[in-house]
């Protein structure tokens, strides 16, 4: 029986591990440490699989300067380190690509500029670029989840389809960060309309949660990105990871 990979998520603002509610640092920014390098490590350590790392700099204000600091977590482990945040342009995706990503998540950019987003998926690929969905109340919304864009994410999820996107990361927005337990309406639907993979984002708080998403596996829901759970303790990290390898929940 298959299970789900559970991947870390490392925020990064101002070049420090963080933290945010509904993924708008404004709203309330909880500092997890300093080095997200080391944060990286510390996960690797625990056994994860896969590292998730999200730019809110980037993201905010269009900025590249926590892509050193990125590219130094890649050097740094040797588990595949997946990208979201900020990247608007052709060029962007070729930068961040140079420093060592194993997969890139995108949004904003397959809406603003179709055309550079077509042209990068052309040159790397579906196995490198990914399409995350960010929801409110049915919406799709793009720069920092801050612009609502008037599409109705089934519609955009169809439309990535379409274009040859192989792999979803679904988030109710209004659930990440708030600890509140995750929609999986939307994770289950994005599953069921493209019949892609999907991993689903937010509201995860402990194991019973995640064996909520794990019923979803059938549909292509194979992963969960996990923050604040896990940097609040949870549940005990080696446990999770060595018991969802050895294929026992208990």
């Amino acid at each position: 029986m298959s299970f789900l990979l559970v991947i870390p998520s490392i925020d990064i603002k101002n070049g420090k591990t963080v933290r945010v509610v509904q993924g708008i640092p404004e709203l309330n920014c909880v500092e997890y440490g300093n080095d997200p390098v080391e944060m990286a490590k510390i996960w690797r350590a625990e056994n994860a699989k896969l590292i998730h790392v999200v730019d809110f700099d980037a993201a905010a204000d269009h900025s590249r300067k926590n892509f050193s600091t990125i590219e130094k977590i890649c050097s740094s482990i040797i588990i595949p380190v997946e990208f979201a945040g900020g990247i608007r342009t052709l060029d962007d995706v070729k930068a961040i690509m140079d420093v060592g990503i194993s997969r890139l998540i995108l949004s904003t950019m397959a809406i603003e500029s179709p055309n550079d987003f077509v042209s990068a998926f052309q040159i790397y690929g579906p196995a490198k670029i990914s399409i995350s969905i960010d929801i409110i109340e049915d919406e799709v919304v793009i720069r920092g989840r801050r612009v609502k864009t008037g599409i109705n994410y089934k519609d955009f999820a169809m439309k990535m389809t379409e274009i040859g996107v192989e792999r979803f990361v679904v988030t109710d927005v209004l659930r990440n960060g708030v600890l509140g337990g995750p929609n999986l309406v939307y994770t289950k639907n994005v599953a069921e309309i493209t019949k892609r993979k999907v991993t689903h984002s937010g509201g995860i708080r402990n194991k019973d949660e995640l064996l909520d998403v794990q019923t979803l596996l059938p549909l292509g829901v194979d992963s969960v990105i996990i923050g604040r759970a896990l940097y609040e303790n949870r549940f005990p990290c080696q446990k999770m990871w060595r018991v969802a390898e050895s294929g026992i929940f208990q």
